[in-house]
């Protein structure tokens, strides 16, 4: 059962909505023309869509809906019990990957922090000293003796 206002087929308010789509803005009645039309044919009812979701949950359950329940139990209790066992050891392998990963990207930006460092600090060294150099080579104004002040 639909509880859709709007359904793909012809009733008075979808008459009223595809003339006020023309009036207002052509393509929105075009759309609404084609949803009458040939809405329920590609999937416009509800009923299609509670069928689609029924059929995929019926196979999340036979998948299994978490990590470790991807698989149903065998029958078999050791069996089961070996798996149980192997999905948790990859698992804190997994984790211990995850970690290894972490710690080695912080030792990469570790390392490009003390590249960037030594970067800056070669370049301000280097504009430091060529600023001295520039100081010593500009030529400075002479300064007038006393005596010579005196004569004048």
């Amino acid at each position: 059962m639909s509880t859709a206002i709007v359904k793909p087929q012809w009733s008075p308010m979808n008459i009223f909505l595809m003339v006020l789509g023309f009036v207002f803005f052509w393509p929105l009645g075009l759309a609404m023309l084609a949803y009458i039309l040939w809405g329920e044919h590609y999937g416009g009812s509800s009923e299609k869509a509670e069928k689609w979701m029924k059929k995929q949950k019926h196979k999340m359950r036979g998948c299994g809906g978490g990590r470790h329940g991807r698989f149903s139990a065998t029958g078999n209790a050791a069996f089961d019990e070996y798996r149980e066992a192997e999905i948790r050891r990859l698992e804190e392998e997994r984790l211990r990957l995850e970690q290894e990963r972490e710690d080695f990207e912080e030792f990469l930006r570790n390392l490009h922090m003390a590249r960037d460092r030594e970067e800056f600090d070669r370049f301000k060294a280097d504009r430091t000293s060529r600023r001295f150099d520039d100081e010593d080579e500009a030529p400075k104004p002479k300064k007038k003796k006393k005596s010579d002040e005196d004569d004048a």
